[in-house]
């Protein structure tokens, strides 16, 4: 069965939040009504943030980003995993494995700066920087908003919980300065004959993610539990069982970032809210 039309995934507007003396209550509530019906019944939502970022900002990173991934492959492995803590920096194609195959993409990652570094100890490395000019500065501003962005949809998903101020202020300071983490993945297109994806099914284990694509469509992939939504369960990890829905596509819409939501709000919620299995099919003739 082909991935439906993305249509199915709401798109919300989080002006209300970000500007809120530009806005009545009513406006701030019913927005995060709107999220928390999204997280209900999808996990995933298109987030419109055209009041808080210039469109241009992250076309500039995808631009840097596919200046990194076209240097000459000696240059990239300069970065690699191996030279920190196995979490920290550039992935060679195929390296990374999701349910036991490998995927069809590279990518290099970052997280939050510890103390005291030690890449003997898990995700206790230092960050790999490419030195692609522009990086460096470019990324590390995009983090910056996007972690302010976390707090100000959090304080939405409170208010859609019924949460009290009190009870938002305590959940907030468990999280202020997260340990965040951004990955940057090119995609090249899947072969038909290949035994695997260009990113296996898998949830996120985290907060919310934010997913900023360029505009290639028919790549990432959502599961919709239900049989409302037909069935077509190819491609599930073993441990979903007998778990019924259908695989849609969300493609990406301008100045929206794709956001989620991972494994630890469905612990907070106690099951309320469930993280959504996604994965990447780009089998289109682009470099994604």
């Amino acid at each position: 069965m082909s991935p439906s039309s993305s249509t199915a995934l709401p798109i919300i507007d989080i002006a209300p939040f970000l500007k809120p003396e530009l806005y009545d209550d009513g406006r701030r509530a019913s927005t995060a009504v709107a999220i928390h019906s999204a997280c209900l019944d999808h996990g995933f939502f298109y987030l419109n943030i055209s009041a808080y970022v210039d469109p241009a900002e992250p076309e500039r990173l995808v631009e840097l980003g596919r200046e990194f991934f076209s240097l000459p492959q000696e240059e990239k492995d300069k970065l690699s995993l191996a030279n920190e803590d196995y979490a920290r920096g550039y992935a060679r194609l195929k390296e990374n494995v999701t349910n036991g195959k490998a995927d069809n993409h590279e990518g290099i990652d970052f997280y939050h700066p510890v103390e005291n570094p030690d890449k003997t100890k898990p995700l206790w490395g230092e960050n790999q920087w490419p030195t692609v000019p522009g990086f460096k500065a470019g990324f590390s501003e995009w983090i910056e908003k996007m972690k302010a962005l976390g707090l100000v949809v959090m304080e939405a998903m409170a208010m859609g919980l019924g949460m009290t101020p009190d009870e938002w202020r305590e959940l907030r300071a468990q999280v202020d300065n997260g340990f965040w983490s951004m990955r940057m993945i090119g995609y090249p297109p899947l072969p038909n004959d290949y035994d695997g994806f260009s990113c296996g099914a898998h949830k996120d284990y985290g907060c919310l993610t934010f997913l900023h694509a360029d505009p290639t469509p028919s790549a990432l992939q959502v599961f919709l539990r239900g049989t409302d939504a037909g069935v077509d369960t190819t491609g599930l990890p073993p441990e979903q069982g007998s778990e019924q829905g259908s695989w849609i596509n969300a493609d990406p819409i301008p100045g929206c970032v794709v956001c989620n939501i991972g494994e630890m709000w469905e612990v907070w919620t106690n099951g309320l809210y469930r993280s959504t299995l996604h994965r990447v099919v780009h089998q289109g003739s682009n470099y994604r």
